[in-house]
């Protein structure tokens, strides 16, 4: 088996839960990493951090420019017309990794599913509709891209969520984050919704309640 290439923080005991963190369009499994030791979390939750590196394509929205990216995107309209077929492969590719903790040894009740941007859009498409329970999924600055095609797997009807999202994010608009919780709230879920004063990216006060949220589904 093949999987995608990836970064791994292993805690200091053997690890007893993973969490697999999908980076955003041109970015690389390098650009969550520094965010590990500023969650502060305690040795006694022996998480692994795994985060893949996405692979090399061509975007349409950046003039055909091949850069890191999970999936193509066709067009920045709000409706965000993207390449199903290659979000399904990195929805596929995420879910071996999964597969691959499990086979190490880790819970699937103990595996969280992070992404941020782009990469939150697979999170959402491999979470909602993985056949196992998971111990929950955090959907950063993104948008539900598959909310008309995703089948949902019952093993996570009821996965703990959060859902932040920036104020002033001019690349995915606050409306998209809405949206996709207005989706998960007519679907059943329960996500938790965070706002911060921020445009595209992660502030100090938000890895700390990152922080506060794993130690609760993971602790």
């Amino acid at each position: 088996m093949s999987y995608l290439p990836c970064i791994e923080i292993e805690p200091e005991q053997p690890a007893t839960s993973a969490v697999i963190w999908l980076h955003g369009l041109g970015a690389s499994g390098h650009d969550f990493e520094p965010i590990v030791p500023e969650l502060g979390l305690p040795e006694s939750m022996a998480v692994r951090f795994v985060f893949p590196h996405a692979p090399q394509i061509p975007v349409t929205i950046n003039g055909g420019m091949v850069m890191p990216a999970w999936y193509d995107i066709l067009s920045m309209d709000i409706d965000r017309k993207i390449d199903q077929s290659q979000i399904m492969q990195s929805a596929n590719a995420i879910t071996a990794l999964i597969e691959r903790e499990i086979e190490r040894g880790i819970d699937s009740q103990r595996i969280l599913l992070a992404g941020f941007s782009q990469g939150g859009a697979v999170a959402y498409q491999t979470a909602l509709s993985y056949d196992k329970p998971l111990a929950g999924l955090m959907a950063l600055s993104t948008y539900l891209a598959t909310h008309e095609t995703l089948e949902r797997s019952e093993a996570n009807r009821q996965l703990p969520m959060i859902v932040d999202h920036g104020m002033y994010d001019p690349v995915v608009p606050e409306a998209l984050g809405k949206h996709a919780v207005a989706v998960l709230q007519s679907w059943g879920y329960a996500p938790e919704y965070r706002t911060y004063p921020m445009e595209h990216q992660v502030c100090p006060q938000q890895i700390g309640d990152i922080s506060r949220w794993l130690q609760k589904v993971l602790g």
